[in-house]
Order: structure tokens, then C-alpha cells, then sequence
């Protein structure tokens, strides 16, 4: 059985982080390009209002995800000056 689009995002995201990752690497990091074609895929079935309940939940984990990401990658930045 494969996982979820979320939980193999989640386990690449600890996966790296487990591994003390320099500031540099973390500005850097980038999802899967398998998982980028997922976001892709979720967010044009949103924008067409095509998504079900359970891509919904799954838009959102990505989401949440990103915004994470984002926030440590900002924080990456001000430690490099």
C-alpha cells in the first residue's frame, strides 16, 4: 500500500530535518517533484471547484506543510545575516 501524498511529504520533510541540515540547505529544500506534481494537481482541481473531501483534507496538509516550511526557511535567512 502507498502512503498519502501528506504522509510521504511529512516523512521527506523529517527526513531531511533529521539529518541537521546547514541554514544554506534549508533555503534550499525543495519537495519531491513527485509532490510538486501533486500540489499542481490539487490546486488546479481547486481552482476548477473539483476537489473532493478527501483531496480537500489533502490540499490542506500541504498547505500547512509549506507554511511550515516557509516559516523555517525565513528563519534560515536571518540566521545567514
Amino acid at each position: 500500500m502507498t502512503m498519502p501524498a501528506p504522509l510521504v511529504a511529512f516523512d521527506e520533510l523529517i527526513t531531511f530535518l533529521a539529518a541537521s541540515p546547514s541554514a544554506e540547505a534549508i533555503m534550499a529544500y525543495r519537495p519531491s517533484q513527485d509532490l510538486q506534481d501533486r500540489l499542481s494537481e490539487l490546486l488546479e482541481k481547486n481552482r476548477q471547484g473539483q476537489l473532493s473531501t478527501e483531496e480537500n483534507a489533502e490540499l490542506d496538509e500541504f498547505l500547512r506543510m509549506n507554511r511550515f516550511m516557509s516559516r523555517l526557511q525565513a528563519r534560515a535567512k536571518q540566521h545567514l545575516g
